[in-house]
């Protein structure tokens, strides 16, 4: 841990990237394209030679593990990230945390939440919980004051950020029963899901409130992550999703509307731009961003572009990617290069670095004002 972070050692890069960052979301072109790859716990696990499933358990673990991320992501990658803290990071088990829910802990992996509804009759008997009262959430926030207090004696000066939230609706079904079981209940018991989505709309409104008291503070933009989403047709989108999905971001999204859709999203592009108002959206490393440009331009920041498969192996194996999503993405503004949907454990960190420092190169202007692409 002999890494001691000081944002202000990066402070010019910082600006150059905020710059960059503004001029993309009012459409415009920057100097270059802006670059952030999403990495986090499980990927810096790899770099520091780390458990993912011990990761998850150690507080001590997860703050080494996240403080050899910081320095690698600003010493190395050196994309266009303007904020660095540490996040409590319990794994995808938040819907099992606070429905009560089994969860299992694999050796070398991430935890997983057992599905606890597995007939209609489960879905009338769930009980939404009071965040207050509910021993999950509460744990939560207990791990949390852990984190933040073996930052401070370690004298770690960097924001410690964290709390319990769930997936909107029908990721949090998916969570709660299995993908498999829920959409085929949207098509054989569509009232009994409406019933299970109204519960899950209300817990998520419940934990964000629980949380802005906790925090003091009122949100003016929300982010959701709605993997799930992307395997359902525009008509039962508009039918299951959007009555719920759109009522989450009237509440919580004034300013800013983000969505993560971790799968084939290219049939609901233009329904997430011209119905959804998305401001800003991590299209999945599954998608086409040559079905997203044509329909958000102007509309909804697109981030992503390239898939994780694609930066598994060399540099040289994920060049061609790079540069059709930068040719693509990158003219007109609106755009910021990275690994759709997130970067998993084992994607090549050399490749990586490499990836980002290419993507700036082809998209940077020359003497002339002209680019590569």
């Amino acid at each position: 841990m002999g890494f001691v972070f000081d944002i202000e050692r990066y402070r010019a890069r910082i600006e150059a990237s905020e710059q960059r960052l503004r001029a993309a979301r009012s459409f415009r072109e920057p100097d270059q394209v802006p670059v952030s790859i999403s990495v986090g716990g499980s990927f810096f696990c790899g770099l520091a030679g780390r458990d993912i499933a011990e990761y998850y358990q150690s507080r001590e673990l997860s703050l080494e593990v996240q403080l050899r991320g910081l320095e690698w992501v600003w010493e190395e990658l050196r994309d266009d990230r303007t904020e660095a803290g540490l996040y409590l990071d319990v794994g995808p088990v938040q819907e099992a945390l606070v429905f009560g829910a089994e969860i299992v802990r694999p050796e070398g992996t991430s935890p997983w939440g057992r599905h606890c509804l597995t007939d209609l009759a489960d879905i009338d008997d769930l009980e939404v919980p009071d965040p207050a009262a509910n021993a999950g959430v509460q744990w939560v926030y207990e791990e949390l004051e852990k984190l933040r207090e073996l930052a401070r004696r370690r004298n770690v000066r960097l924001p410690v950020s964290g709390g319990l939230t769930i997936h909107p609706p029908l990721s949090a079904a998916c969570a709660l029963a299995g993908p498999e079981r829920i959409y085929a209940w949207m098509y054989e018991a569509p009232e009994a899901v409406k019933r299970l989505f109204d519960k899950l709309f209300l817990a998520f409104c419940l934990l964000i409130d629980y949380r802005e008291a906790v925090e003091g503070s009122r949100r003016r933009s929300i982010g959701l992550a709605d993997d799930h989403s992307a395997f359902v047709s525009a008509q039962m989108y508009r039918e299951f999703v959007m009555p719920y999905n759109r009522a989450i971001y009237e509440r919580y999204g004034k300013e800013g509307r983000h969505l993560h859709a971790d799968g084939p999203n290219d049939h609901l592009f233009r329904l997430y731009a011209d119905e959804m108002r998305l401001t800003e959206m991590d299209i999945g490393g599954f998608s086409d961003i040559a079905a997203a440009k044509p329909v958000m331009a102007g509309k909804t920041v697109i981030f992503g572009g390239i898939n994780c498969k694609d930066v598994y192996g060399s540099f040289e194996a994920a060049r061609p990617s790079v540069e059709r999503a930068v040719g693509i993405g990158a003219p007109g503004g609106g755009y910021i290069f990275g690994v759709g949907g997130e970067t998993y454990a084992g994607v090549n960190a050399d490749t990586l670095v490499q990836v980002v420092e290419h993507a700036c190169r082809i998209s940077r202007k020359n003497g002339e004002g002209d680019r590569r692409w």
